[in-house]
């Protein structure tokens, strides 16, 4: 009997977890013993699902959609499709496609549900579709004078490009300088903490990928057509349907390690990798320390990482091994955190005024998020747990549970606020917005802060692929995931990188190219 391939994967998020099952599933379990090394006791990473009160936060807002068929398989296995309407979908008369033989909602918990994307912004008190489109509701919002201006600025975009060497460029290309200025210039520095014009166009081409004015126009174009629309063919930003767990996305990871370790993985929580030990140009252990303070060496023949980049190249011989131009690469890559504060509220001081029906009284507004751009507020986003799943809201019918959400740096003055202030922070800027009346609306609250959500694309990230050589020429370390590739992935580009990964270790192929151009080819994400 050949022995079994050792395998250490650092971290419980989708990447780990996804590397993890598809080293073991359908008895692979017989070659690979394969151990989850995950700093918390929580697995998801910043796909995890909040629980607070009997009501449920989602760290973010996850879609669970993607053009990779793999990952649609992947996750329809893990939680099969509805066979029954939801709670929400039942009482309102909405209608979903449903699964022949589904599981229904109302009486199973695994389950993935069908939910409609409707996101908005919110700019000077007017809401706008989110991705901004030209419909007749975002020229009324903008008054005849503005459209004009817009329409004219983006005009001249198209005759006059500018070179694509920064964020705000690439943005003033695709919409023009004057929607630029409203809708994204602001919100981005809202986000990032940096100015567009100092941040790598790179961000751009990830996230905004193929959207412009243009694909927006072609995109309501289609939807006049009576065929179905072809999904491989649109934006992944203009997806109108999307899948979602019943009880939100972490529920999703507590299953993948749920069915990890029935396969046989050991999974191990609070293991705080603090080494990684090189062995002959590859890597021999790491060693981790737990909430006692013991410390663990691991060795395996093979090592999966999703920690972020930076800690990683400081647990290398805990520093002393590493070229001084890796350690100064890695020590300067950026990454932003991120405050969300759950608020359970009486009622919405916004009236839901689409055709959408929804549920409340009255009736809330159906976004899932709304975008905050306009640049007076310090919140990006909201989240109306309500419209993602009605199962997140312990009382969904009389209380609305909402996540605003903040962008800062760990250490900052808001990320050193107390729960209390923060709080009041929030009620004060949804009083302002009037999105609700004011303090007495507000029964329940919760604050979650995350660290390094967001790797950000300056700074010494234009010498990430130098670092990437470094990393990749220990044979028998991949780099997987949002933090262990320093990418802003959504969570199925995350999965891809995993699913690679694995495939390299089960073929022997010594390549890592394939690992890392996940979500950076154009052809992977425009089409198909």
């Amino acid at each position: 009997m050949t022995q079994k391939q050792t395998v250490v994967i650092i971290g419980g998020g989708p990447a780990g977890l996804t590397a993890a099952w598809e080293l073991v599933k359908d008895g692979g379990a017989e070659t690979y013993d394969v151990t989850v090394l995950e700093a918390t006791r929580e697995f998801g990473g910043i796909s995890r699902t909040v629980k607070h009160n009997g009501n449920r936060m989602d760290i973010g807002g996850h879609r669970f959609f993607s053009k990779d068929d793999r990952i649609m398989a992947w996750w329809r296995e893990t939680l099969p499709l509805q066979g029954a309407p939801s709670y929400d979908d039942k009482k309102l008369g909405r209608h979903h496609d449903l699964e022949p033989g589904g599981p229904d909602p109302e009486t199973c918990d695994k389950v993935m549900l069908k939910r409609h994307r409707v996101s908005r912004i919110y700019w000077n008190r007017h809401f706008f579709d989110y991705p901004i489109s030209l419909s007749p509701n975002t020229l009324k919002a903008m008054g005849p004078k503005l459209t004009l201006e817009a329409g004219f600025s983006y005009l001249k975009s198209m005759v006059h490009k500018l070179p694509e060497d920064n964020l705000e460029n690439f943005y003033i290309n695709r919409f023009g300088r004057k929607l630029y200025s409203m809708f994204f210039e602001g919100y981005t520095e809202k986000l990032w903490g940096r100015h567009p014009s100092q941040i790598s166009a790179d961000w751009g081409a990830q996230r905004v990928k193929g959207l412009s004015i243009t694909e927006v126009l072609k995109n309501a174009f289609l939807k006049l057509l009576p065929k179905k629309q072809d999904t491989s063919k649109v934006e992944t930003s203009l997806i109108e349907e999307f899948w979602y767990p019943k009880l939100g996305p972490g529920q999703l990871w507590e299953t993948v390690e749920h069915n990890c370790e029935q396969a046989g993985v050991r999974v191990i929580t609070d293991a705080h990798v603090v080494e990684i030990r090189q062995d002959g140009g590859r890597i021999g252990s790491v060693v981790y320390v737990d909430s006692e303070g013991n410390r663990t060496q691991l060795e395996a023949d093979q090592f999966i990482s999703s920690m972020p980049v930076k800690d990683l190249v400081n647990a290398l011989d805990a520093g002393t091994s590493v070229p001084a131009d890796m350690h100064e690469i890695a020590n300067g890559l950026p990454y932003r955190d991120f405050v969300t504060v759950g608020l359970l509220v009486k009622h919405l001081k916004l009236r839901n005024t689409t055709d959408i029906p929804t549920l409340g009284n009255p009736p809330i507004v159906p976004d899932c998020w709304i975008y905050v751009q306009d640049p007076g507020y310090k919140v990006g986003r909201i989240q109306v747990f309500n419209n993602w799943s009605p199962y997140l809201v312990k009382d969904v019918d009389d209380t609305v549970w909402i996540g605003l959400e903040y962008f800062c740096e760990e250490g900052d003055s808001f990320w050193s606020m107390s729960d209390e202030e923060t709080t009041r922070f929030a009620i004060q800027e949804l009083t302002r917005m009037r999105v609700i009346n004011g303090p007495q609306d507000v029964l329940d609250s919760h604050r979650e802060r995350v660290k390094k959500a967001y790797p950000a694309y300056f700074d010494t990230y234009d010498h990430m692929d130098e670092l990437v050589e470094y990393l990749d020429s220990f044979g028998n370390l991949y780099c997987v995931g949002r933090n262990g590739q320093h990418r802003y992935n959504n969570m199925d580009h995350s999965m891809a990188t995993a699913m690679e990964a694995v495939g390299n270790i089960k073929t022997g192929k010594t390549s890592k190219k394939n690992v890392w151009s996940v979500n950076t080819e154009q052809s992977y994400h425009e089409s198909k």
